[in-house]
């Protein structure tokens, strides 16, 4: 069973950049899908992006694409997310997730097996 643990949120001005990080522990981790998804206060856990086993294969929502990119690096156990242009309505908890199932990174929380606790992202106007 894997443990995951986001880092690097925090407060930025729009049009700011920020680097979450999620480390894993206890599993083999070049066997999980990976994703990243966020959740607003009132609002519905949504998707943001997810990454293949290999690092092959990326999907983004579109009120990301061009602004965020999900990289893996399998032999630090570690999956990132690189947000640049941020915008006030990219304000939320992300969260870190991985999926036992092989093929396509999937787009649907709940097709995630194991979470992370979430890192805050705040962006002023």
């Amino acid at each position: 069973q894997v443990q995951l643990v986001e880092s690097g949120g925090g407060l930025v001005q729009a049009g700011g950049s920020l680097r979450l990080s999620c480390s894993a522990s206890g599993g083999t981790f070049n066997t999980y899908g990976l994703g990243w998804f966020r959740q607003a206060p009132g609002k519905e856990r949504e998707f943001v992006s997810a990454i293949s086993r290999s690092g092959m294969y990326t999907r983004y929502a579109d009120s990301v694409k061009g602004r965020f990119t999900i990289s893996r690096d399998n032999a630090k156990n570690t999956l990132w997310l690189q947000m640049n242009s941020l915008k006030p309505e990219d304000t939320a908890v992300y969260y870190c997730a991985a999926d036992r199932t092989p093929g396509t990174p999937r787009m649907t929380a709940t097709s995630y097996e194991y979470w992370g606790q979430g890192t805050q992202v705040t962006v002023s106007s």
